[in-house]
This record gives structure tokens, C-alpha cells and sequence, in this order.
């Protein structure tokens, strides 16, 4: 046999490109390094700053993943970086730069960091006493004075240009990042579903029911990524100029399409418990019910992949599974498993149906 060609690299490049998560982090990545360059170029060659490095490393610390996080956040490096400055030069004219006091700044620095107004922002206060220390170490005491407007004046800089680049160079939106994983939490849940029913139509031996259990338990933990990034979406279109061309209407459907897809992981786990519950008691299922469950949760399985075909088939199918084994001559104790399992199977059909009407998926 021929050896299996290896994927070429540029391939790769391409499928990794193709994410929108991956691509947004490009952006970001580039923008934040044009926003340290520009902060630093107005701060040294324009302004003539003293102490310019401080533009670009708050332009660094400034770039979020949404325009109203940066705005936010660039307001808490501002006052952050300020404080950092305030007391290092309190510090510094009561004890002098020495290593004692530049332990007690740095320890003021941590303490006033986890004031909740500059939480998030709260190591800045104390990296910027340790800049500008240590920058400053052996200054006189008036050039120290002289250099407080010159650093606080590149600070503003720093944050006023990241704002500025995250705000006008394509602000991100998001949505796509969440509609992809969304559409990848959907299609794994149909696989294993339809993996489901391949299995059980073989021997039971073959049955690999903890193993589907454990995939619910990763698909459960995609849906909380898809959370994350859902909720990232709706902050990014906060402040967002591009938000004009790009209605939030699809957006706001993903928290319901997420609670729904949340329901049919919790039923699938469901359906996998009762099939090892059953396996591991030796029941042996009727044929009259077993074939067609099957072929209903195969079924069932592939809409959920694909949810745009209608499901008032399958609705009705599994009704009259139900209605035809209620006049079997069934064993009374079949019937907890078959009306649990036909139960868990009707919620995820109409989980797919929710599904299916929101604009979110297959779009």
C-alpha cells in the first residue's frame, strides 16, 4: 500500500484560518501591536516624553477583545497606573529609592489593587511602582517631580490610542466565534446520537455505554466554551460602531438555543444510563421495540446534526411507538426502560425543533 500523504503545512495554515476564534486573535494581535507602536512614536518622537516606554506598554495592557472592555478597562489602567505613580513618588520622597521602600511600594501597590474599582486592573498599580522605581532609581528629588506629568501624560497617551485603534480598525463583533462553536456542539451531539444507535444494533458486548456517557461529559463542556463566547459576543457589540451593519437579533436567539442544546446533552446521558442500566441487569429487549427505538434515535441523531428538516415525523413516530406497545403483551417490568427511553428521545426531538427555528445554526 502506498504511505498516506501527510497534510502540507500551508493545508493546515488554511484550516486553522479558517476559524473565526483564530482569526479574531490575529486581529487583536496585530492591532495591539500597531497601538504600541503608534502610543510609542507620539509619546518619544512627537511629545519628546521623558519616560515614553509607559505609551506602548499601556497601549499593550489596554487592547481587549471587545471595544467596550477596552474602554472599560483602559478607564481602570488610567486610574491603576495613576495610583502606581502617586505612591511611588510618596514613597520615594518620605524614605528615599531604597530596597526598603521600595518593598513597602510595591506592597501599598498589591493593597490598593484589590480595591474593587481597579480590580481587574489591580497588578498594574504595583508594576508600575516597580517602572518607575526602578526607572527612576537615583533621580533627584525635583527632575522625580518634574517627570509626574511627563508619565502620566504618556499613560494617557497608551490608553487613548489603544482605544482608538480597537474602536476604529475593525472592532470585533464575535458572533461568528459563537455561532461556530454553537454548530460544533450541535453536530457532536447528533454524532454521538447516531453513534448510539449504531452500537446498539450490534451485539450487546459491543455497547460502549460509558464511553457515550463521557462524551456527554465533553459536549457539556463545549456548550459552557459556547457560553463563554456567547457572552463575549453580546459585550463586543456594546459601543461597537460595526454593530449598525450587523443586527444583534441572531445574538440574542444564542442563549436559548444554548439552553436547549444544554437539555438534549442531559437527555442523551440519559438514554446512555438507562441502555447500561439495562445491559448490566441482562434484559434482553423486545424486538418490537428495540428495531424501531434504533432506527427513531438514529433518525433523530442526523436532524439533530442537520436540524433543518422538519421533525413532526419523528414527533409522531414516537407516539405511535407508544401507542402500539401499549397494547403488546409486554413484561411490566419492560416498561420503565421503553417509556423512560421514549420520553428522553421526545425531549431531544423537540430540542431540535427549538433548535432548527433559530437563525443561529446552519446560517
Amino acid at each position: 500500500m502506498p504511505p498516506t500523504a501527510r497534510p502540507r503545512p500551508w493545508s493546515r495554515l488554511v484550516t486553522w484560518w479558517a476559524s473565526p476564534a483564530h482569526q479574531t486573535d490575529a486581529l487583536q494581535m496585530l492591532k495591539s501591536a500597531v497601538a504600541a507602536t503608534v502610543a510609542w512614536a507620539l509619546a518619544e518622537m512627537v511629545l519628546g516624553l521623558e519616560q515614553a516606554f509607559l505609551a506602548p506598554w499601556m497601549a499593550l495592557l489596554t487592547v481587549h477583545a471587545t471595544v467596550y472592555r477596552t474602554v472599560w478597562r483602559g478607564a481602570q489602567t488610567v486610574v491603576a497606573v495613576a495610583a502606581g505613580i502617586l505612591v511611588s513618588f510618596v514613597v520615594v520622597e518620605l524614605f528615599a529609592a531604597t530596597v526598603w521602600s521600595f518593598g513597602l511600594a510595591i506592597l501599598v501597590g498589591l493593597v490598593l489593587g484589590r480595591v474593587k474599582a481597579v480590580r481587574d486592573e489591580g497588578i498594574t498599580v504595583a508594576t508600575t511602582i516597580l517602572f518607575v522605581i526602578t526607572s527612576g532609581y537615583g533621580v533627584p528629588d525635583q527632575q522625580a517631580i518634574d517627570l509626574l506629568p511627563d508619565r502620566l501624560l504618556a499613560t494617557a497617551v497608551g490608553v487613548v490610542v489603544a482605544v482608538l485603534v480597537n474602536l476604529v480598525v475593525f472592532p470585533p463583533l464575535n458572533d461568528r466565534s459563537a455561532q461556530h462553536q454553537i454548530d460544533d456542539v450541535d453536530q457532536r451531539l447528533g454524532r454521538l446520537l447516531s453513534d448510539m444507535a449504531e452500537q446498539m444494533r450490534r451485539s450487546t458486548e459491543s455497547q460502549e455505554e460509558d464511553d457515550w456517557i463521557e462524551r456527554t461529559r465533553s459536549i457539556s463542556g463545549d456548550v459552557e466554551h459556547a457560553w463563554s463566547l456567547v457572552r463575549g459576543a453580546q459585550e463586543a457589540g456594546q459601543w461597537n460602531p460595526r454593530r449598525r451593519n450587523h443586527p444583534d437579533d441572531e445574538v440574542h436567539d444564542y442563549p436559548r438555543v444554548l439552553v436547549r442544546l444544554e437539555e438534549g446533552v442531559a437527555q442523551a446521558r440519559s438514554i446512555a444510563r438507562h441502555v447500561r442500566r439495562s445491559h448490566h441487569d441482562a434484559q434482553e429487549w423486545d424486538p418490537r421495540f428495540r428495531d424501531r427505538f434504533i432506527e427513531l434515535l438514529d433518525e433523530t441523531g442526523r436532524r439533530v446534526a442537520d436540524p433543518d428538516a422538519s421533525v413532526a415525523e419523528l414527533r409522531s413516530d414516537l407516539s405511535r411507538l407508544a401507542d402500539d406497545l401499549s397494547d403488546e403483551d409486554l413484561s411490566g417490568r419492560y416498561w420503565p426502560l421503553y417509556g423512560a427511553l421514549i420520553a428522553n428521545l421526545m425531549a431531544i426531538v423537540d430540542v431540535v425543533d427549538d433548535v432548527a427555528t433559530a437563525r443561529p445554526v446552519r446560517t
